[in-house]
């Protein structure tokens, strides 16, 4: 018996559109969080080791990297309630105009 791809495939993310665009948001905001905190740690851990000092810049850097990638995921998450929200006014805008 022959293998059909469309027929073993697990997910249809064309019939689930909006819940698959939804999972990739939240996993663009966890990686973005989570590249924030790991690059700060690792500058932390240079500056130590460089410094000599017992993890003080480790514990500085994790916490300018959480409040850095909380920032940059809230703006994330504005711009894109902000995008949807000028779409809706767009569709909107055009069913009140009589566009299609």
């Amino acid at each position: 018996m022959p293998y059909d791809p469309k027929k073993f495939r697990l997910f249809d993310f064309k019939k689930n559109r909006v819940w698959s665009e939804g999972l990739a948001f939240v996993m663009q905001i966890g990686l973005t969080m989570a590249g924030c905190i790991f690059f700060c740690f690792f500058v932390g851990l240079y500056l130590d080791r460089w410094l000599g000092t017992g993890g003080i810049f480790i514990a500085l850097f994790i916490i300018l990297g959480v409040v850095g990638g909380a920032y940059t995921a809230y703006r994330q998450i504005q711009e894109t309630f902000e995008k949807d929200e000028r779409r809706r006014r767009k569709a909107a805008s055009d069913e009140r105009n009589g566009n299609d």
